[in-house]
């Protein structure tokens, strides 16, 4: 029913769910709640690669993204619209344009992303429009884990004391029973295919097609199939990058086309029912891992600059080096370190990288080669489909010895025992660094010290089908403590 005035009455004007980083139907408070009002629900993404404030996509992460929109789209019937452009003027231009009533979002924590958002909401409420937001993406909100006397954590442990002290997570919301979705005025709107996500000339992503399947589907299917295996022995098969080890959730948690309490919540069924055991090393140490992600965004939240400051202001002295061309052998894969090679490559090839095998090569870029952190953070942010603005940078700097709750930066991985430790039968080298597969698993990990006949014999010539290593280890480590030691001096 229409007013005397001829606008339309409160129930028939529109409510926007503006998606972002919540790809998904099921645990959505923002399209949950908005569904629930009873009134046409408006789905919009904005593809914002322009707001200078918000860091843009990866190549990998833009790869992703299409394919979960595609997902999306699916499940609301085609019933999503898509924008490109400037967030800010875009929504706001969309709410007058529908007379929407509500805008409904889901939150975001990036310093960037919440300047606009919080503008936004200042000026959808002063023009009379409904505008809330939800915790769409966290099991708690960054600020409502805090010390005793009430300050921000710096420390992992204590913080998830706190966290799992506040008690269970809430159970996840279910997808809307009925969306009655809203249309969109005529010639507003652009093809997916328009926002240009996918890589072209070369299209490199052939295997990422094979491993992964985005949107809240693969998500399920992914959480399932590790319920049902790799829990079972994840305390002590999650550091083997040769083994189905992990849960591969990375990706969908950063996209938000599952939530941390939907993980959870399953997790802790799979226990009551047997099906996940939840001793320490397993099943907790599973929902530990979760904890860390949550860890990350606290950070994040009260140190806005995460990504591209250090947390320990001591390091701004640090002696980083520049040497451009060992970091394009470290991004291509071609130290000379198997272990190093097989995760760089495995990270350009897939778009992921097991978690231990991350730890390596970070350490291996800032300790080996002196490169600063960031040089790897960039990297990975541009080659990761879960490249996450919070967790990405948080272990850049935990490895790099620079952030709260890091390694010390004495730390230092070797990666030939760290190849022989986690990769004893050299299955995960084998498979990404195939020039050197026939070497016995004796030198598999340290191919200059096989002798030349087992060189010859195995098809390999260093220098020509696999490089001699770039740095000596042992001569890497020594140089990288007395650099740490030189800006511990300055801080003492």
């Amino acid at each position: 029913m229409q007013s005397p005035s001829g606008s339309p009455s409160e129930a028939e004007r529109p409510v926007i769910v503006w998606f972002r980083d919540d790809l998904r139907l099921c645990d959505n408070p923002a399209l949950h709640a908005a569904a629930s009002t009873g009134q046409r629900v408006l789905a919009v993404f904005i593809h914002d690669d322009v707001t200078p404030t918000i860091r843009k996509r990866g190549a990998a992460a833009r790869w992703w993204l299409h394919h979960s929109l595609a997902r999306l789209q699916a499940a609301l019937d085609g019933q999503l619209l898509l924008l490109s452009g400037a967030a800010e003027p875009a929504l706001l231009a969309l709410a007058t344009k529908t007379q929407a009533s509500a805008v409904y979002w889901n939150r975001r924590y990036g310093q960037g992303e919440r300047a606009v958002d919080a503008s936004i909401k200042d000026k959808l409420k002063s023009d009379g429009v409904n505008a809330r937001s939800f915790n769409g993406a966290l099991l708690n909100e960054p600020w409502e884990v805090k010390s005793k006397v009430g300050t921000p954590m710096k420390v992992f442990t204590p913080y998830w004391r706190a966290a799992r002290d506040r008690g269970e997570p809430p159970a996840p919301l279910p997808a809307p029973a009925a969306l009655l979705c809203a249309d969109w005025p005529e010639g507003l709107g652009i093809d997916l295919a328009a926002l240009k996500l996918l890589p072209t000339q070369p299209d490199w992503s052939g295997e990422m097609q094979q491993v992964w399947q985005p949107g809240e589907e693969g998500a399920r299917a992914n959480l399932a199939a590790f319920l049902e295996g790799a829990i079972k022995n994840y305390g002590d098969n999650r550091n083997r990058p040769d083994r189905v080890s992990t849960s591969r959730l990375s990706p969908h948690l950063r996209f938000g086309e599952i939530s941390p309490r939907q993980v959870w919540h399953a997790t802790r069924s799979a226990f009551a029912s047997g099906q996940a055991p939840a001793k320490e090393y397993d099943g907790e140490k599973f929902l530990t891992e979760i904890g860390w992600r949550e860890f990350s965004y606290h950070l994040l939240y009260q140190f806005p600059q995460l990504a591209n400051a250090n947390f320990q202001r001591k390091f701004d002295a640090f002696p980083w080096s520049d040497d451009d061309k060992a970091l394009r052998a470290w991004q291509r894969g071609m130290t000379g370190y198997p272990i190093v090679d097989a995760g760089m490559r495995q990270l350009w090839r897939t778009g992921w990288m097991h978690n231990r095998v991350r730890m390596v090569v970070g350490s291996f870029l800032v300790k080996h080669l002196l490169l600063d952190w960031r040089k790897g953070e960039d990297w990975f942010w541009d080659t990761l489909v879960d490249a996450d603005p919070a967790s990405n940078a948080a272990s850049w700097q935990w490895v790099a010895g620079s952030g709260a709750d890091a390694a010390p930066y004495f730390r230092i991985f070797a990666p030939v025992l760290q190849g022989e430790k986690f990769d004893p039968d050299g299955a995960y080298v084998r498979k990404y660094v195939p020039e050197i597969a026939k070497l016995p698993n004796k030198f598999l990990h340290a191919p200059w010290k096989a002798p030349h006949p087992e060189l010859a014999r195995a098809g390999i010539t260093l220098g020509l089908t696999y490089p001699h290593p770039i740095v000596v280890h042992e001569e890497a480590r020594v140089r990288a403590l007395a650099a740490f030691k030189s800006i511990s001096a300055d801080a003492g």
